[in-house]
């Protein structure tokens, strides 16, 4: 490698001395490959020239002539440089271009004898010297924290990984559509939080100097967002980053993208129908289908989703019923589920863990999962039907959870009693949340939706790492090395 960027440096050199800048400011692009292609006839017709850019993906040299593949955005397009067009010095300094390398060129369009579309090149341009070359055989590699550690690179080879980040932000972008067609409103709520709130989760934590104050990046933007309702707000969304300092694996990340949106004088109920006739939205405008394959298997996103309750899917997927079961009864379920200590668990810890392990497997059509323990959900309504659980959803397909949604609890004076229990596991009151509910918050319907987990349904993809540009990665070693004596 080292010898490789040796030679490339060389050829800059050269390139300087006879006066070429290999990182000029601009270049006028007017066509991509993919217009080209589309404009073929009329362009050849009429022998209009194109001035188009990109990464020279191939070079091979035929004496007095070299054809090449140039990839933009949209895709390859064949070009084609002659000696009689560019003139012997101009054709000549193509030994200094390098595959990898970015130009632009100009020049008319015709089909060779093949069919293939291609550009005559009469006048070209080094627009960036890549003095790395390109990996070989990097398409399909194994090594996969190579490809997310080295995106750029991923990028530059893989289309299919374009297409994955093109419709990731296609699904943002009609999730807001979506959304302001409804009447809602797109807001900002603070990332540095003085006390964090609104899941239960790690935090992250920071420092600020002025203030002198410990601050966590946030874990959610409930309690924000539900303080716009208090204020007027009656139907708000904010698509965000939010941050939680726990583990990894195929569906989580430590910085993850998150919808969250409030609706004033809804209920959960309602959530499930905004959810369903998104899911149907976004279904038909990324895909033109409501119809889904993931990973193999093939799913119908139209409404309306099967409902299923946590004491009847608990029942039938692990044979437990917690209505009548004892603590100690989910107990020992939980110790052959998992070897951890369970002894001081609580009742809806242990639920939830039954859930995990028996349940959302087998959630592979869209499903609501109804009614959460009121343990767990400190920040919902406890269930009109039950008040042992509380009217709260998860939304599943694929075997994966996609969100989460309450009635959202209003009562000042109950939140409080809830937050105060929850301080019994460490966590700091936010009483200026409480003193908004105090001024009167609307009833209303919330839901959280996780973006990635949605993207990794669109795009057919099986980690969250996949649909993350950039995803958390260990440190690698030291790189200077690679950088000395250069």
């Amino acid at each position: 490698m080292r010898t490789l960027i040796q030679q490339r440096l060389a050829k800059l050199e050269e390139l300087r001395k006879r006066g070429i800048e290999p990182y000029p400011y601009r270049f006028v692009q007017t066509h991509h490959a993919a217009d080209i292609k589309a404009a073929y006839e009329n362009l050849a017709a009429t022998e209009a020239k194109v001035k188009a850019a990109g990464r020279l993906m191939s070079k091979r040299p035929h004496g007095k002539s070299c054809f090449g593949h140039m990839r933009d955005l949209t895709g390859d397009i064949q070009i084609y440089f002659k000696v009689d067009d560019l003139g012997s010095e101009r054709f000549d300094l193509l030994d200094l271009i390098d595959i990898g390398d970015t130009i632009g060129v100009e020049g008319t369009v015709f089909k060779t004898r093949t069919g293939e579309i291609t550009i005559r090149v009469s006048d070209y341009e080094l627009l960036a010297k890549a003095i790395r070359p390109m990996p070989e055989k990097w398409h399909g590699l194994k090594d996969r924290e190579t490809r997310y550690r080295q995106r750029y690179v991923d990028l530059a080879f893989n289309m299919d990984v374009r297409e994955i980040f093109i419709r990731r932000a296609k699904t943002i972008r009609a999730m807001r559509k979506f959304l302001d067609e409804r009447g809602f409103i797109e807001v900002e709520t603070p990332v540095l939080q003085p006390i964090y709130g609104g899941g239960n989760a790690e935090p992250f934590t920071t420092y600020h100097k002025a203030l002198d104050m410990s601050l966590y990046l946030r874990i959610a933007d409930e309690l924000y967002l539900k303080r716009l309702l208090v204020g007027g707000l009656e139907r708000v969304y904010e698509i965000s980053k939010d941050f939680r300092n726990e583990g990894m694996d195929r569906t989580h990340s430590p910085e993850f993208t998150q919808l969250e949106l409030y609706q004033a004088y809804a209920d959960y109920f309602d959530m499930m129908e905004l959810f369903e006739q998104m899911m149907e939205y976004l279904a038909l405008e990324l895909t033109g289908s409501t119809e889904i394959t993931y990973q193999g298997t093939k799913i119908d996103m139209r409404p309306p989703w099967r409902r299923l309750s946590i004491p009847e899917a608990v029942k039938r997927f692990a044979d437990v019923d917690i209505e009548t079961c004892t603590d100690d009864d989910l107990r020992r379920v939980c110790m052959k589920i998992s070897d951890q200590d369970w002894q001081a668990a609580k009742r809806g810890t242990m639920i939830d863990e039954i859930i995990d392990h028996f349940v959302e497997p087998n959630l592979v059509e869209p499903t609501f999962l109804l009614d959460f323990p009121t343990e767990t959900s400190p920040l919902a309504k406890v269930s009109r039907r039950d008040a042992r659980f509380a009217e709260r959803f998860e939304p599943y397909a694929f075997g994966i959870e996609l969100g989460n949604a309450f009635s959202e609890l209003n009562d000042p004076m109950r939140q409080l009693q809830n937050f105060r229990m929850q301080r019994e596991d460490g966590k700091e009151i936010d009483y200026d949340f409480v003193r908004a509910l105090q001024y009167g918050m609307p009833p209303a319907g919330g839901l959280g939706v996780g973006v990635d987990r949605l993207v990794m349904i669109f795009t057919n993809s099986h980690s969250i790492r996949d649909v993350i540009l950039f995803p958390q990665m260990r440190p690698e070693p030291d790189l200077s090395e690679e950088f000395d004596g250069l």
